[in-house]
Order: structure tokens, then C-alpha cells, then sequence
């Protein structure tokens, strides 16, 4: 097989969740992501916008993981959770999915903003690579006479 790689950004976003979605979710109960409305939100916002996680035959493609946020307030700021001049430590869902490294920044600032009007926190921490390679498609290698290996 031939394997073809793709130029794309990455684009990570954690949200905070509830320690029931968390602990669900390590169980490996995906009934989880529906009865967690943040994360109903992002998938929502994901579907919403064809051009991420496009890997031609699949769409909407994603990885997540959870795990722990930490954080200390300061003086000035208006947390969701958390108290100033304490360190907080909250579940946490990650979310990653990709796009064309060509996509226009318009685009691209577009979703990015829809994250930041749906996301509970006075500051998300949102993440947006540069270009990288990933595979996106496993072609069958043809041989000099046109059979397939």
C-alpha cells in the first residue's frame, strides 16, 4: 500500500467537564459524550463545519483523551470555577481535529471564534498548530504492468 500525506493544522481544545462525564468517559462509556452538553456543543460545532476533520472518505474526524486542567486565578479575573489566588484543578476533555493547512484564515478564525463564544471559560485554552503532515489515504501500490500488489 502507498500511503499519501497530507499538509493540515491541528486545532486542540481543552473543556472542562463534569468528574461524572470524566470518570464515564475513562470507563469507556461514550454514552458519556451525549449526556455532556459542552461536549454535545463542540461535536456540534465540529459538524457544523465540513471543512474540519475532512479525511475524504470520513468526516468529522476527531481524537480525544481527558485529564486534568490546573490553573490559578488572579487578581482581575472572573472564573467559571475556581477562586482568586487559588489553584484549581478541573476535569478536563480534549479535544483535536485537523484541517486543510491551505483552509483561508478566515476560515479558520471563524471556528475559532464559535470556540470562544461556546466555551465556559472567561479564557480557553485553545491550540493551533502550524502545517504538519498526517496520512489521509492508504492507496493499493501498483505494479509497472497496472496490477495491484
Amino acid at each position: 500500500m502507498k500511503i499519501e500525506m497530507k499538509s493540515v493544522r491541528k486545532l486542540r481544545v481543552h473543556w472542562p467537564i463534569a468528574s461524572e462525564s470524566f470518570s464515564r468517559l475513562t470507563k469507556g462509556d461514550v454514552e458519556a459524550f451525549k449526556d455532556e452538553a459542552g461536549i454535545g456543543a463542540l461535536l456540534q460545532a465540529l459538524s457544523d463545519s465540513p471543512e474540519l476533520g475532512d479525511f475524504g472518505n470520513y468526516r468529522h474526524v476527531f481524537e480525544s483523551s481527558v485529564g486534568f486542567e490546573g490553573f490559578t486565578c488572579t487578581e482581575g479575573a472572573n472564573p467559571t470555577l475556581g477562586q482568586v489566588g487559588r489553584q484549581t484543578i478541573s476535569p478536563t476533555f480534549v479535544f483535536t481535529t485537523y484541517f486543510d493547512a491551505l483552509l483561508d484564515d478566515a476560515a479558520v478564525e471563524r471556528f475559532v471564534q464559535r470556540v470562544v463564544d461556546i466555551h465556559p471559560w472567561e479564557v480557553p485554552v485553545i491550540e493551533l498548530t502550524g502545517p504538519i503532515s498526517v496520512s489521509s489515504t492508504a492507496l493499493p501500490a501498483f505494479h509497472a504492468n497496472g496490477a495491484a500488489s
